[in-house]
C-alpha cells in the first residue's frame, strides 16, 4: 500500500471518528428533551409541578400525552419560554427541576436559575447585600413549615411574589442575580432569617406592616 493510500485511509478514518463523536454528543445534548410518548419519573414530576400551580388538570401518570403536552405550552406561554410544548434545559430549569445528571449547585441547575431569576426581578438595582437578603428569604420559606418546602414551589406560590405576576420575572437575568443566588444557596443571609419583606415606599398591606422588623437593606425592610 502506497505512502498516498495510508494517508488517505488515515484521514478518513479520523474524519470518520470525529463525526460519531459529534453524534453521540448531540444525543446526550438532548438527552433531557421530554415530549409527547416520554415517560417516567421525571414527566411524573413535571406533571406535579404543573398541577400543583394550575397548569395541568390530568392525571399525575407519568406518561406525557396531549393534556401535558397542552400544560407546558400555556406555561412556556405564561413564563416567556419558547413555546413548543417539549420540556428542554430552559423549561426544565422554569420548572425547578436539574436535567439529568446536573447536580445541585452548578450553574445550570433549576434551583440556582430560578432563585437568580427571582432576586434579578425583586431586587434588581438594589445594594448586593439586599439582593442576596432577598434570595436567603425564599430560601428560608423553603424550610419553614409554613411554606411550600421546594425552591419552585415558593416562588410560584399564588400571590406570593409580585413580580412572577407582572412581567419582571421573565426580564433578563441581571449578572449580579447569579452570584447573590449562589451565595444564598452557599448559606449567607443578611436577612437575619426572615421570611418577608416589602418596599415600604409601594406596599399597601397593613399586615405586612405588622411584622416584626429584623433589618433594612436598601429600599426593603426584612421581617420576621
Amino acid at each position: 500500500m502506497s505512502d498516498k493510500r495510508r494517508k488517505l485511509l488515515l484521514a478518513l478514518a479520523v474524519l470518520f471518528a470525529v463525526n460519531m463523536l459529534i453524534i453521540t454528543l448531540a444525543s446526550q445534548v438532548h438527552a433531557d428533551l421530554y415530549k409527547r410518548g416520554a415517560s417516567g419519573a421525571t414527566v411524573t414530576e413535571i406533571q406535579t409541578r404543573l398541577k400543583s400551580w394550575g397548569y395541568y388538570d390530568g392525571a399525575v401518570d407519568g406518561v406525557y400525552g396531549s393534556r401535558t403536552e397542552a400544560a407546558v405550552r400555556y406555561f412556556q406561554r405564561k413564563n416567556g419560554l419558547t413555546v413548543d410544548g417539549q420540556v428542554g434545559d430552559a423549561t426544565l430549569a422554569a420548572l425547578g427541576i436539574a436535567p439529568t445528571g446536573q447536580s445541585g449547585g452548578g450553574e445550570d441547575d433549576g434551583d440556582l436559575y430560578l432563585l437568580a431569576r427571582i432576586i434579578s426581578a425583586e431586587s434588581r438595582g438594589e445594594p448586593y447585600n439586599g439582593q442576596v437578603a432577598v434570595g436567603a428569604v425564599v430560601l428560608n420559606r423553603v424550610r419553614h413549615p409554613s411554606f411550600p418546602n421546594t425552591l419552585s414551589g415558593v416562588i410560584y406560590q399564588t400571590d406570593a411574589f409580585t413580580a412572577v405576576s407582572d412581567g419582571q420575572f421573565d426580564q433578563p437575568i441581571a449578572e449580579s442575580a447569579w452570584r447573590a443566588a449562589r451565595d444564598a444557596l452557599n448559606g449567607s443571609d443578611p436577612s437575619g432569617g426572615a421570611l418577608y419583606y416589602f418596599n415600604p415606599a409601594t406596599a399597601t398591606s397593613a399586615w405586612i406592616w405588622s411584622r416584626p422588623l429584623i433589618v433594612t437593606i436598601g429600599n426593603h425592610r426584612f421581617c420576621a
